[in-house]
């Protein structure tokens, strides 16, 4: 029986300047499940990134609502953790990689063998245990997107949202990576909200793929990626049902960016 997480409704989000009011969301409404893992992909400038910022309470909407386990998320949930592109702002270079996976479990766990369990389970996860005494500025991005990654898995978040994360790495970087997101998802059951621009990153990571129109944003559709739990970067991607589903994808896409899909109309009440 599915196990209701995160829901948004009816989400809308207005920016007000001196020069007149940008609608950037005009109206979504989605939920996800525990365990899931959601991509959200949508045209450049459709507005993800503030939807992300919505969702995780960094952003306040103009109008509906968020909700995590069923309570309204108004500010920063403790049960949430954030991976964005930009690794390298969001790790301290005075601390070792060690000290950047622990800070944020230093308020949530008082026993320091508890903290260090969790810091060295972290690592593990990510490949990274041999580098915990080493400092961000030693290792390659990949590796720096790593340490963010285990900090986050560190944290023991209800849900893992993680914002164009690979954005800023080559491409073998990127489907190590992949593959990472992946075995934590399978392996510790984690629920991650993955929002990318790639298309076929959405289809080989998702569970389902969002596709959100463009802006004023509203969801275009709700794909169910129907491929095999056991995935990898060549067979996986090799599957005619892999390119059907990438194809559909980057067709919505380009309808969304021609204004081509229709908006249902709002139910009568």
């Amino acid at each position: 029986m599915p196990d209701n997480l995160l829901t948004v409704t009816g989400l809308r989000k207005v920016y007000d300047s001196s020069t007149g009011s940008v609608e950037a969301i005009g109206d979504i409404t989605f939920r996800m499940d525990a365990g899931e893992l959601v991509c959200i992909v949508g045209p450049s400038g459709c507005g993800k990134t503030t939807l992300l910022k919505c969702i995780s309470g960094l952003l306040k909407p103009t109008s509906g609502s968020v909700e995590l386990r069923g309570r309204p998320v108004t500010s920063p949930p403790p049960n949430m953790a954030l991976v964005f592109q930009e690794y390298g702002r969001s790790l301290y270079p005075w601390l070792t990689v060690r000290g950047n996976v622990e800070l944020p479990l230093k308020h949530k766990y008082p026993s320091r063998s508890e903290r260090g369990r969790l810091v060295e389970d972290a690592l593990r996860a990510v490949g990274l245990d041999h580098a915990a005494a080493s400092y961000p500025w030693q290792l390659s991005g990949g590796m720096q997107q790593r340490v963010a990654i285990a900090r986050a898995v560190a944290y023991q978040p209800e849900v893992l949202i993680m914002d164009e994360p690979f954005a800023a790495v080559d491409a073998q970087t990127r489907a190590d990576l992949e593959d990472l997101v992946r075995a934590l998802h399978r392996e510790r059951g984690m629920s991650i909200l993955f929002v990318t621009h790639d298309i076929d990153e959405s289809v080989y990571l998702g569970e389902r793929v969002v596709v959100l129109s463009k802006s004023p944003t509203w969801v275009q559709e709700d794909v169910h990626v129907d491929l095999p739990d056991d995935r990898d970067q060549i067979t996986t991607r090799a599957l005619p049902r892999f390119t059907a589903l990438r194809t559909h994808v980057y067709e919505q896409i380009q309808r969304a960016k021609r204004g081509e899909a229709v908006r249902p109309p709002a139910p009568v009440a």
